[in-house]
């Protein structure tokens, strides 16, 4: 399909280049492929100077396909004037909710309680006046047929609902992780009304959209409970990524773990099983991004801290190349309640990577489903420290004798790749875009 062929679609996320970590690639790797499958992205973002990012990554700046058009706008900040009146910087005090920092002191107290009751959905909802300010401007100047929102942040998905209502675009609400539902939503202080509010505000915005995607199988069943079905497009990996990449030669077996990891995500387990077989097993773990005090304090009371690397976070490429130069891959979910939902983002690029998985989480939720329909690895319990003691041996043993075990074959890892998830999507908008050209024929 020629360039001048192509249909114009509207992608609106907050987190985009320079923005770091997983929640930009879904969309990122959206615009480098949907092209391909006969759709040109317009992307409506955030300005950088405006955008509370946790973490920034300038160099997937160069991943932003040419040709592609990116909008940024002005938005209003809470976490900047947060920031001030803890007298830090806004990188320090930008965390999901502010759960993951401690809260003693009256100012942190009442910060918390104003972003959990008065910014609703959540506190980037001082985006979307900027954003839907830009819609009549984007719509004249390029030919866009359909709009898809991210989130969260999910007051993304208010910009599609304004969007779908004044312009009639068709509107696909695209949800990485769950709204009201989301492990973290009981840790904010809300009162009754600000969750009866945004409890509504979820089902009014959600039930209008055209469609709605989710990314694991437990989120599309909680949502047709509720009757809103949605379709399924996973995230995943991209293999061009990879290009030019290869394993480094290491004299060590490397057991890495890339990601943030807060006392939810502690594998005490692990560290017990670790400890176990310091002696016979000389296991080097390597945990790359932010590593919560109490993971490190735990690193200590097992007398782990010879063997573990701690990296900051590091650019993504940087990050991929440690993950191939791994023996084994390890992946914990968060140890919360509903937690069968989650599927993080790194544990596809897991699987782009052919390097085994060390799971830790629920061992019949929709993480351990794709480990067994890849042939990745293996899910444990959090409590089971022999049977990951046994994982860790079978894996040191095979490296030891010159035969290291792989992970997902590529035939059955490709269908979480980029491309392919990219054609989904495409399926879906040319599925929404002709049945309004149907109303838009019936109706002349």
């Amino acid at each position: 399909m020629s360039r001048q062929q192509k249909r114009g679609v509207l992608l609106v996320t907050y987190y985009f280049p320079p923005a770091g970590g997983a929640a930009v690639q879904r969309f990122l790797k959206f615009t480098r492929y949907l092209p391909e499958h006969g759709w040109q992205p317009v992307v409506l973002t955030v300005r950088p100077e405006d955008a509370a990012y946790p973490t920034r990554d300038s160099e997937l700046l160069a991943e932003i396909p040419d040709g592609v058009p990116v909008v940024r706008t002005k938005a209003w900040d809470p976490y900047a004037a947060y920031a001030r009146l803890m007298g830090q910087r806004k990188e320090e005090v930008v965390s999901v909710g502010f759960t993951g920092r401690p809260h003693q002191s009256r100012k942190e107290r009442l910060a918390r309680w104003v972003r959990a009751n008065l910014f609703l959905p959540d506190a980037r909802v001082g985006w979307v006046p900027f954003a839907v300010r830009a819609l009549p401007r984007l719509l004249q100047q390029y030919p866009i047929e359909a709009v898809v929102t991210t989130g969260p942040p999910h007051s993304a998905h208010l910009i599609g609902y304004r969007g779908h209502r004044r312009y009639r675009l068709p509107w696909v609400a695209d949800l990485r992780d769950p709204w009201t539902g989301i492990d973290y939503y009981e840790m904010l202080p809300m009162t009754w009304w600000a969750r009866r509010i945004d409890a509504c505000l979820e089902r009014h915005v959600l039930a209008r959209a055209t469609r709605r995607v989710v990314v694991t199988p437990s989120m599309q069943r909680a949502l047709e409970a509720r009757g809103l079905p949605a379709a399924l497009i996973p995230n995943g990996y991209d293999p061009a990524d990879f290009e030019g990449m290869r394993a480094r030669p290491t004299d060590s077996f490397w057991l890495t773990y890339a990601g943030s990891m807060n006392p939810a995500r502690n594998p005490e387990a692990l560290w017990q099983a670790l400890h176990q077989l310091r002696q016979t097993h000389p296991i080097q773990v390597r945990l790359i991004g932010t590593i919560d005090t109490a993971v490190q304090e735990t690193l200590v009371r097992y007398g782990l801290t010879d063997q573990v690397q701690v990296l900051p976070f590091l650019p993504h490429r940087q990050v991929l190349q440690y993950l191939l130069d791994s023996t084994l891959l390890l992946l914990v979910i968060n140890r919360v309640a509903g937690n069968a939902w989650i599927v993080t983002s790194k544990l596809y690029e897991y699987l782009g990577t052919g390097r085994p998985v060390l799971g830790i989480g629920p061992v019949d939720g929709d993480a351990a489903a794709v480990l067994r329909e890849t042939r990745a690895g293996k899910m444990f319990d959090y409590d089971d420290v022999e049977g990951i003691a046994a994982f860790l041996r079978q894996h040191y043993e095979a490296w030891k004798a010159g035969h290291p075990l792989s992970g997902a074959p590529l035939e059955l890892a490709q269908c979480y790749s980029r491309p392919y998830l990219a054609g989904k999507l495409a399926r879906l908008l040319d599925e929404v875009t002709s049945q309004r050209d149907l109303c838009v024929s019936a109706a002349s």
